[in-house]
């Protein structure tokens, strides 16, 4: 998973009425790249789903390559607005961190067709060529952000000054892959394990007690 948000292109009054349609075609190619994988989007597929010709989605996207790439970073985008932004409006420290794996856990939750992240990073993993280096550079920068926000757990005093940050994102990444898996075969329990999967992780870093962690990361905002 990745935070970046595409970017987006200018759209003034003349071309708002074109920006509105590209978003709405995004968003039902993200819709079908979560039932069938980035690789089963075509223009064809788009075109019919949408009810326009081929010609008028190829007007918004240059090839289906760029179809796809651009499906990509509009997940990516709704990611960063669903889960980053309220995330960084925390506090610096477990507050935050708290908040970037609580949002987290509730996107994983909405994907009730599939996560476009994670289909795509099995679909091109042994795929060379520039939409897996994309892929890449996404969970890439995704990586980092989780190793900042640890970091400045650490910075704050929350987490111990010796926790290996790209060690600590790693296993959240790993906690979150589970409870991928962990909605398909424990449906009911998967999020509640999720859960103390991750205070358990918190709690063997932490640079106070699991009650004082507790308390300065605040409680978690997921029922």
């Amino acid at each position: 998973m990745m935070p970046a948000p595409a970017s987006r292109r200018a759209a003034g009054p003349a071309t708002a009425k074109g920006a509105g349609t590209r978003d709405m075609l995004l968003q039902r190619a993200a819709a079908m790249a979560a039932r069938v994988g980035l690789e089963g989007v075509t223009i064809g597929e788009l075109a019919g789903a949408a009810g326009m010709s081929k010609s008028g989605v190829f007007a918004h996207f240059g090839s289906r390559e760029d179809l796809v790439r651009q499906t990509l970073d509009w997940v990516a985008a709704r990611f960063a607005e669903q889960v980053m932004e309220p995330a960084l409006r925390q506090p610096r420290g477990m507050p935050r961190l708290r908040a970037i794996v609580d949002g987290w856990m509730r996107w994983i939750g909405a994907q009730r067709e599939g996560c476009v992240f994670l289909g795509a990073a099995m679909e091109y993993d042994g795929r060379p060529g520039p939409m897996r280096d994309h892929v890449c550079a996404l969970m890439q920068r995704w990586q980092q952000a989780l190793e900042r926000a640890v970091a400045m757990a650490v910075e704050q005093g929350q987490l111990r000054a010796d926790a290996d940050a790209a060690l600590v994102a790693f296993e959240l990444q790993s906690l979150m892959l589970g409870l991928h898996h962990g909605r398909l075969n424990r449906p009911q329990q998967a999020l509640a394990h999720a859960r103390r999967a991750v205070d358990g992780l918190f709690a063997r870093h932490a640079a106070v007690p699991a009650d004082g962690i507790a308390a300065a990361a605040g409680n978690s905002s997921l029922p």
